[in-house]
């Protein structure tokens, strides 16, 4: 890993209680060259391995997650305040799900591509595309999530040939640590992968160094700050900026699924996992019944010990989050909205929020506008599906969304209507832990796609890939001549949709056709 030269340590405190967990090594923005140069020294070895033999060391860090799965789930429970069944569930299993998916289908998804090309133009050419390894990639992430995600997009920038950079969030350095340790445990080539701990200045000299591809997963604010610099320096970039999703209940839904759904969507991880959904927009048919349901579920979740198996919500993960979570909500509560349940809870040192529903928001409230960092959820009833639909679409974050409705048909026309890069019919989120599932949005939600095929086609540069026999003469090569004319004007004809076409251009053009065909081939006898 890379060494600050001075001794500076970042601290790594619990959310529970503010308890000290353990430090890492600081790295100053003037020694993260040094990280990148490691790395992309190493990284030639490693682009030169078959690409079944990357897979190998994808198997054996999953085995390591199992072998340590009890560690983990501890630590990300104390370093982030996830209950530990999320932990499990949400974090350490889709983990390995996505390492073995990624071993298993990574080889053919970036195996070479045969190319069909016209044989009338290109009788005797062959062409294929192979995907080759960027350089180094640079992996920056938020605390919110600290396992899964960063480790997904270390692993698929690996199974392209890269070489990578981790800079964690501040409240994630403990868990990046043991990233490096379990693919340190799979074998991989000492100093591929290195970690940078660092603020701003840190990750700032990581995007602005020679690094190939960044891959952010932040605030809209800073993606924006890197997609500038990385567009000015033509580096490849997947930003993943948030959102501020919907779920929208609607004539013929399951609207007990659908309450359920919602306080899981909502209030899973405390409401700060990137896609938690922050707005509901319920029809005529459901909305009272909706309405009682959720701040039900609400009240109902257990809040208190993330390390205790009953626990639902922890605690969020900085004092910040509960003071921006104060401010919108007050203010939406002084402009007329009820809060029908939740808020700040007192608990010693951690900023506890319980699960707050709030209804009869002002159209103009900041809620609707920006994400909430917390379990908040403001419901508003809808005339019917045209207006949950313009509800929906409003602000410039389009991550994801969910359609609760029986009729599938129905349910995939509204999706196409949403502007989101996921519509999910009744459930929510379930990209978020599917290897092979593509997750992303659109507009100020980022661009790009990790996880899927996608991602591994951005974590490679396609390169074309031709071939003809030495003795072939293209019939476009010089000289030209009348024959090469009227051949080409009767190819032409000959791919018309009219069937008088045809006939005139096989009348014509038989002679001339046969005479560059003749041609063609005694070039390549003559070889």
């Amino acid at each position: 890993m890379a060494a600050a030269p001075s001794a500076e340590r970042l601290e790594a405190r619990s959310p529970v209680d503010g308890s000290l967990l353990g430090t890492v090594v600081a790295t100053p923005p003037g020694a993260v060259p040094a990280a990148i140069a490691t790395a992309a020294e190493v990284q030639p070895l490693w682009a030169a391995l078959r690409l079944r033999d990357r897979a190998r060391y994808l198997r054996r860090a999953a085995q390591a997650i199992i072998d340590e799965l009890d560690e983990l789930s501890a630590l990300l429970v104390h370093e982030q305040g996830r209950p530990c069944a999320e932990a499990l569930t949400q974090e350490l299993l889709p983990s390995i799900d996505t390492l073995q998916w990624l071993a298993e289908e990574g080889p053919r998804v970036l195996g070479p591509q045969r190319i069909g090309l016209s044989r009338t133009v290109f009788p005797t050419k062959r062409a294929r595309l192979t995907f080759e390894p960027l350089g180094v990639t640079a992996v920056l992430t938020p605390g919110a999530e600290p396992w899964h995600a960063p480790l997904g997009d270390v692993a698929v920038a690996l199974l392209g040939g890269n070489g990578v950079v981790l800079t964690p969030s501040s409240q994630a350095g403990l868990a990046a640590e043991r990233i490096a340790r379990v693919f340190a445990r799979a074998g991989l080539p000492e100093g591929l992968l290195q970690i940078v701990h660092g603020g701003a200045d840190t990750a700032r000299a990581l995007i602005e160094g020679a690094v190939a591809q960044v891959v952010f997963t932040g605030s809209a604010e800073a993606g924006r700050a890197v997609g500038e610099i990385c567009a000015r320096r033509y580096k490849r970039t997947t930003l993943e900026a948030g959102g501020h999703d919907a779920l929208l209940v609607l004539r013929g839904a399951n609207v007990d699924r659908a309450i359920r759904g919602a306080a899981w969507a909502a209030f899973a991880n405390a409401g700060q996992s990137p896609g938690s959904v922050k707005r509901a927009f319920v029809g005529p048919e459901a909305a009272q019944r909706f309405i009682e349901g959720v701040i039900e579920a609400a009240r109902a979740l257990r809040v208190g010990d993330p390390a205790q198996a009953t626990t639902d919500v922890g605690p969020l993960l900085t004092v910040e989050r509960s003071d921006a979570l104060r401010e919108l909500v007050d203010e939406a509560v002084e402009a007329g909205a009820t809060l029908a349940c939740g808020g700040p809870l007192e608990r010693g040192a951690g900023a506890w929020w319980a699960p707050t529903v709030l209804t009869d928001v002002p159209p103009d409230a900041r809620l609707w506008r920006e994400a909430a960092p917390g379990p908040v959820l403001a419901v508003a009833p809808v005339a019917g599906e045209r207006e949950a639909i313009a509800r929906a679409n409003e602000g410039e974050a389009g991550l994801g969304a969910s359609v609760w409705i029986d009729d599938l048909h129905q349910g995939r026309r509204i999706a196409h209507e949403l502007r989101a890069g996921m519509v999910w019919l009744n459930d929510h989120l379930p990209s978020r832990t599917a290897p092979s599932l593509p997750w992303g949005g659109v507009g100020a939600s980022g661009v790009g796609r990790a996880r899927g095929a996608q991602a591994l086609h951005a974590a490679v540069e396609p390169k074309l890939v031709t071939w003809d026999p030495t003795g072939a003469r293209p019939v476009r090569w010089h000289p030209y001549d009348q024959a090469l004319v009227e051949a080409g004007r009767a190819m032409a004809r000959l791919r018309s949709a009219r069937d008088r076409d045809r006939e005139r251009g096989l009348r014509s053009g038989a002679a001339p056709l046969a005479r560059v065909a003749v041609r063609t081939l005694r070039a390549a006898r003559r070889r």
